[in-house]
Formats: structure tokens, C-alpha cells, sequence
């Protein structure tokens, strides 16, 4: 994943990681509770983490639009941010019911 790969570059730099931690943290919370939701897997997280999680989610979505708007019509990119803002929205959603 990418925010993996950009913590781990961070902490090898000694460079500050809070917002990294932050958004990869909201991004499992997320998956997490899509996963209870299709696969009735559990999840140990409180509506208290739940509801942090949806907040940085939702400020993760403007930057990947703005990358999508400036994407390429057709390009493997466009694809892949169609696909990522589509995550994001059924995280946001699903964390808002749970």
C-alpha cells in the first residue's frame, strides 16, 4: 500500500510520521468495516474510532479528486483513482452506519 511505503520511508528518514499513521490507521478501520459488513468478519474498534476514522478519510478524498481531475481519460492512473475514490466512499458510508 502506498501509505505503508511512504511510513516506512519516513521513519527510516527520522522524518515526522503523524499524519501517515494517522491516515493508514483510518484507511484499516475502514477496510476493517467493510469487511464486517460483506464477510461478517468482526472488528474490535469503537464508534469513537469508527467516527475519527470517517473524518480523515473524508479529508483524504479531495486530494485524490484533484488527482483524478487532472488524470488522463483512458490512463491505467484514472483507473486506479476511479477505483480508490470508490473505496473511499463505500469506507465513508459504511463507517457512517456502523
Amino acid at each position: 500500500m502506498k501509505l505503508e511505503n511512504a511510513l516506512s520511508q519516513m521513519t527510516q528518514k527520522g522524518t515526522n510520521t503523524t499524519l501517515v499513521q494517522k491516515r493508514l490507521k483510518a484507511l484499516s478501520i475502514g477496510l476493517a468495516v467493510l469487511e464486517q459488513l460483506w464477510n461478517q468478519k468482526p472488528h474490535s474498534y469503537t464508534p469513537d474510532d469508527c467516527a475519527e476514522a470517517r473524518n480523515v478519510i473524508i479529508g483524504l478524498t479531495p486530494s485524490v479528486e484533484s488527482s483524478y481531475a487532472k488524470s488522463k481519460e483512458g490512463s491505467p492512473q484514472r483507473t486506479l483513482l476511479e477505483r480508490r475514490l470508490r473505496a473511499l466512499e463505500l469506507a465513508v458510508q459504511a463507517l457512517t452506519d456502523s
